[in-house]
């Protein structure tokens, strides 16, 4: 413990500020773990609570900043890649988008807590056209919220912690195994839950001249288009392509039990 807090003690700020922006970019950085350890070096006044509070809060504020105007300017894109380590983007995706439609601009400021939605919700906030005057209130709001949570447990739970650590120590051997251990049996699961979901890999696509030369013919009758546009990109007013009825992307598994068996479905979004 004496060492961890000897590290922070000189280079606490500069490393704190440097995991939050690693983390909130998407880079799997633990800044829950490093704001405990800030918390608990400001127990033993080895930091400044306001240097480290101002090193956090810039941090997550920058790189929320960056996801949202990547997000404004290159959408569902950027989705996918930041959702390309789960186990099925799509669902990912959608999960995300449910969150932030059912709770609204309150998404950020719980984001920072939930795993995958930390990463998703600015992005998805410049996504979805999100003034930016608000979203930098409701982000702000949500970052100083999880930085003085994670503060204040390393704050209060310096002793502990102390005890941890010296235990962990002095057990190192057994630790390095169950590390091991941990890390064969995560490896072997991803490799499972990638062949179960390869299959989803592949969606077969048509172009739309395709499908007006199907219309064109007089084929509306054998063929249901179906407006699949999440949230963001779609407004009650907004115009669809003649024939085609909307559906809620986050609602499939009732939607889809309404879709005809005995036509030729064709989705199409933004």
């Amino acid at each position: 413990m004496n060492e961890i807090l000897a590290s922070m003690g000189r280079h606490g700020y500069a490393l704190t500020f440097a995991i939050l922006l690693a983390e909130t970019v998407g880079l799997p950085f633990p800044s829950s773990i490093a704001l405990v350890a800030a918390g608990a070096a400001i127990a033993s006044h080895t930091l400044s609570a306001p240097g480290i509070l101002l090193a956090a809060l810039i941090g997550l504020l920058l790189g929320d900043i960056w996801q949202f105007w990547l997000g404004r300017y290159t959408g569902w894109a950027l989705l996918g890649f930041l959702c390309r380590l789960s186990m099925n983007p799509e669902t990912c995706m959608l999960r995300s988008a449910e969150s932030f439609y059912k709770r609204g601009k309150t998404t950020l400021i719980f984001a920072k807590f939930i795993p995958g939605v930390n990463t998703m919700a600015a992005p998805l906030a410049g996504s979805m056209k999100m003034r930016f005057s608000q979203f930098l209130q409701f982000d702000f709001i949500g970052c100083a919220l999880y930085t003085f949570s994670y503060l204040l447990l390393g704050y209060v739970s310096r002793d502990f912690l102390a005890a941890t650590l010296k235990s962990i120590y002095a057990t190192s051997r057994v630790m390095e195994w169950l590390i091991v251990v941990a890390l064969v049996i995560y490896i072997v699961y991803r490799i499972v839950q990638y062949q179960r979901y390869r299959e989803y890999d592949f969606a077969p696509r048509i172009q739309a001249e395709e499908l007006a030369e199907r219309l064109a013919a007089g084929e509306a009758d054998r063929l249901q288009i179906i407006d699949v546009r999440s949230h963001g990109y779609y407004d009650v007013g907004t115009e669809r392509i003649a024939g085609s009825i909307r559906i809620e992307p986050n609602n499939l598994e009732e939607e889809i039990k309404n879709l005809p068996k005995d036509k030729d479905i064709y989705l199409y979004c933004t």
